[in-house]
């Protein structure tokens, strides 16, 4: 078997898209997600077999969890080779409606989630001299955001940051840390996150290609920065949202 990967809230939406290119490319791949019978579902859709996969329970806000799905994975692939963090709320909030409960949630999921998968992953890597980390974070992070909430925005932002710290600290050891920041996807959740109305308004007057994101597109992405051909990128933020943001 040549390669690893674990993917954080790859029960549905983009993370599924993820962990289903991922297994195409050749990899074994660990489907994570708080929704333990989703994870299930999604590997048994992506590999009847389950020769290559394997599913997980793991909720993001517990750091022992990710130890756990880091060992778990070890005894039956023998290793991981890349982590993707994926894992996420998004909720549209309004700004002045959010609730110090609704932001420590969101904040914990997204960021507190993906740092903790850095840092436990980033060791083993590190430890073992070779790894890939890929961060999902988000336009809403770059520019404030479309449709998204405040949180969902301020935390996707933090992790275009912590990118670049875990990058730096864990270049030597062979571990390349970088970032997807994709904008609006043409998926089922953001379909039903954004009324139909704002969403056509979004894709008319905000997004200058005039339509939405391809998950796969950015799936593939994610996979050939999980590759052992990605060694010379690390730090960067890969923007993929039909120059809404270009800089």
């Amino acid at each position: 078997m040549d390669q690893v990967a674990l993917v954080t809230g790859a029960a549905q939406g983009l993370g599924e898209a993820i962990a289903r290119n991922l297994f195409n490319a050749g990899f074994a791949v660990v489907i994570t997600d708080a929704n333990e019978a989703g994870a299930q579902a999604t590997a048994q859709a992506i590999d009847p077999s389950a020769e290559r996969v394997m599913a997980l329970k793991l909720d993001v806000l517990n750091k022992g969890d990710f130890d756990a799905a880091l060992q778990a994975a070890i005894e039956r692939f023998g290793k991981v080779d890349a982590l993707v963090n994926n894992a996420a709320m998004t909720p549209t909030t309004p700004v002045m409606e959010i609730t110090a409960e609704e932001f420590d949630k969101v904040v914990g999921v997204n960021l507190r989630g993906s740092f903790f998968g850095c840092q436990v992953f980033g060791q083993y890597f590190a430890d073992n001299g070779y790894g890939r980390i890929v961060n999902m974070a988000s336009l809403a992070g770059q520019n404030g955001g479309t449709a998204s909430g405040a949180h969902y925005a301020s935390s996707k932002g933090a992790i275009l940051t912590m990118t670049k710290i875990f990058a730096r600290q864990l270049a030597a050891n062979g571990v390349t840390v970088n970032a997807v920041a994709p904008g609006p996807m043409d998926l089922p959740s953001v379909r039903e996150l954004v009324p139909a109305e704002k969403l056509e308004q979004i894709i008319n007057d905000m997004i200058p290609v005039k339509e939405l994101g391809n998950a796969d597109f950015v799936a593939d992405l994610v996979t050939k920065l999980a590759g052992r051909d990605a060694s010379f990128v690390t730090g960067a933020a890969w923007d993929v949202n039909g120059g809404i943001f270009m800089r």
